[in-house]
C-alpha cells in the first residue's frame, strides 16, 4: 500500500470514527426525543414532490395512514438501500392502507432523478428550506461528516388517520436503518383497530331499512 493510499484510508477511518463517536453521544437523547412525540398530533406541512405538485400531510391522512421517511441525502448508499427496501416491500404497505413519503433536503430536481433511477413507487418530497425536518426534530445542525450543516437525519414516523403520531424513530447515526419490523407492526395494529372501528360504526338496521325502502313498493 502506497503512502498516499494509506493516508487516504487513514483519513476515511478517522472520519468514520468521528461520525460514530458523535452518533453515540447523541443517540440516547434522539431516541428519547422521538419517543416523546408518540401520541401527539403530527405537524401538518405542505412540500413539493418531484412532479412539482404540492403534497399536504393532512390531505393524505384523511384516507390512509402515513409513513414519513426522512433520509439524509439522495444517491448515498444507506439512503438508497433504505428506500429500495421499501420499494421492494411496497405491497405490504399497500395492504396496510398506508401512504409512504420520503423527505430530504435535496432539491426536487435531484430527487426526481433519484426516484427515476431507483424506480421508487412513492413520492419524494423536497424539504429544501429544512423547515419540516427541523419541526420533526430530524435535522443535523452539524452533519457528522464533511463539515455539512442542515442535513436531514434518518427518521421514521407513522401517522394515523387522526393525524396522531403512533411511531417515531430518529437516528443519530446516519449509517443505521429504521426499524421496519416495528413500523410494519404499528401499521398492522392501526389497520386492525380502524377496521374494527369502521365495523362498529356500521348501522345494520339503517342499512336494511334503506334497502327495503329502495326496492319495495
Amino acid at each position: 500500500m502506497s503512502t498516499t493510499t494509506f493516508a487516504a484510508y487513514g483519513e476515511k477511518l478517522r472520519q468514520a470514527t468521528q461520525c460514530r463517536n458523535i452518533a453515540n453521544r447523541y443517540s440516547q437523547s434522539s431516541k428519547k426525543n422521538a419517543t416523546s412525540l408518540v401520541g401527539h398530533h403530527a405537524l401538518d406541512f405542505t412540500l413539493y414532490n418531484t412532479y412539482h405538485q404540492q403534497i399536504s400531510l393532512h390531505d393524505l391522512t384523511t384516507h390512509s395512514n402515513v409513513v414519513l421517511l426522512f433520509f439524509p441525502l439522495a444517491f448515498t448508499s444507506v439512503c438508497t438501500a433504505e428506500l429500495c427496501s421499501v420499494r421492494d416491500n411496497m405491497i405490504k404497505y399497500t395492504r396496510l392502507n398506508c401512504t409512504v413519503l420520503g423527505i430530504s433536503v435535496d432539491s426536487i430536481f435531484t430527487l426526481n432523478i433519484f426516484k427515476q433511477e431507483q424506480q421508487l413507487p412513492f413520492d419524494l418530497l423536497s424539504d429544501f428550506n429544512k423547515e419540516v425536518s427541523r419541526a420533526y426534530n430530524a435535522l443535523y445542525e452539524q452533519f457528522p461528516l464533511y463539515g455539512m450543516k442542515g442535513v436531514t437525519k434518518r427518521a421514521a414516523f407513522v401517522i394515523d388517520r387522526r393525524d396522531i403520531i403512533q411511531y417515531a424513530e430518529v437516528l443519530a447515526d446516519p449509517g443505521q436503518m429504521p426499524n421496519f419490523a416495528a413500523i410494519e407492526s404499528t401499521l398492522a395494529k392501526l389497520e386492525h383497530s380502524q377496521v374494527s372501528d369502521d365495523t362498529n360504526d356500521f348501522d345494520l338496521s339503517s342499512y336494511l331499512t334503506s334497502l327495503l325502502n329502495r326496492f319495495l313498493p
